[in-house]
């Protein structure tokens, strides 16, 4: 079994969360011009979708993109083991398994958050994983608790049963997952928020890597969580406000290059979306709504995003919207 070792692992240190119909391909390059060093993760992909559908399409991505991870969803071992040497194939930096995502869809497929109340089986999943792959590491994602069990004991031992398999990693979101009565988006918000249980797990288990997500937007709430934990995932403050990254090299990785001014990666997005437009045929309007949050805050950016949503501007150039919709500004 190779194990993961933190040598090896992408920077956990800030990354951007997998969203479903979200974390696309071209919102992860779009996102890697803002950053260069946060770690990025795909859309969760199902084990089903890789073993019986179309590999390229779901696992196709921009060698910019890197370091980036892929997220499956799944419970069988053999399904996962196999899923993982898919994405190991591919150049994936990390296999991430998803116990935390509380959907019915997801629910019927006997994964996701009800997961967590099968820690041996998680276990098994991620020395499978472990198993079929060479270097990369095998991370997971999940919740402090499931429906009304708030329990500290209950997470620490999911934590404490799959770490015996072999996984050094894990992205805590700090809310239960209600699994009947509440949507994925209400998932999101009234489970409360619990940061401490989090933090007592990094005292735990020091020896593992504990990322910790849920409720952060800023950051300095990055910075202070940091001070408890290894790592911050944030999720759809980075796609609405994106240039809350922006910062990232430079304050959480010391990086000392200059960073991409906002008309920098607007342009290169032009550049982008011009050139699949060219090469696979996506009309530059679908990769569009990527980068409407790239204005967020400014002056005129109400009307620079209308600009870039107008349907009736679709005749044009990505690189003429642009300049229409800069002219706002």
């Amino acid at each position: 079994m190779t194990l993961n070792s933190f040598s090896a692992l992408p920077p956990h240190k800030v990354s951007v969360a997998p969203m479903m119909d979200w974390t696309d391909r071209h919102c992860r390059f779009f996102h890697r011009l803002i950053t260069q060093k946060a770690l990025l993760y795909t859309e969760m992909v199902t084990t089903g979708a890789l073993l019986h559908g179309d590999v390229p399409r779901h696992l196709r991505y921009n060698e910019q993109e890197h370091p980036v991870a892929l997220q499956l969803g799944g419970s069988e071992p053999a399904d996962l083991a196999a899923c993982a040497k898919l994405g190991e194939a591919w150049g994936y930096d990390e296999i991430n398994l998803n116990c935390g995502c509380p959907s019915e869809r997801v629910q019927r497929g006997a994964f996701g958050a009800c997961l967590m109340n099968e820690a041996t089986l998680v276990m098994d999943g991620v020395k499978a994983m472990l198993d079929s792959v060479n270097q990369v590491p095998v991370t997971v994602k999940h919740r402090i608790g499931v429906d009304q069990v708030e329990s500290y004991a209950f997470v620490r031992d999911f934590v404490g049963t799959v770490a015996q398999g072999g996984c050094r990693t894990f992205i805590v979101h700090a809310r239960n997952a209600w699994l009947k009565g509440l949507s994925p988006k209400e998932n999101r918000e009234i489970p409360p928020l619990r940061y401490d249980v989090v933090y007592q797990l990094k005292r735990d288990f020091p020896d593992l890597l504990i990322s910790i997500n849920g409720g952060i937007t800023t950051n300095p709430q990055i910075e202070a969580h940091l001070t408890q934990v290894d790592g911050v995932m944030i999720g759809r403050e980075a796609y609405h406000n994106p240039w809350l990254m922006a910062e990232w090299d430079a304050r959480f990785f010391g990086q000392t290059e200059r960073a991409l001014s906002r008309d920098e990666v607007e342009h290169a997005m032009c550049d982008y979306m011009a050139q699949e437009q060219a090469q696979h045929g996506t009309p530059w309007h679908s990769l569009a709504r990527h980068l409407l949050g790239l204005r967020h805050g400014l002056p005129g950016a109400r009307r620079w995003r209308q600009v870039w949503s107008d349907p009736t501007l679709r005749h044009l150039s990505a690189h003429e919207v642009s300049a229409r919709a800069r002219e706002f500004l």
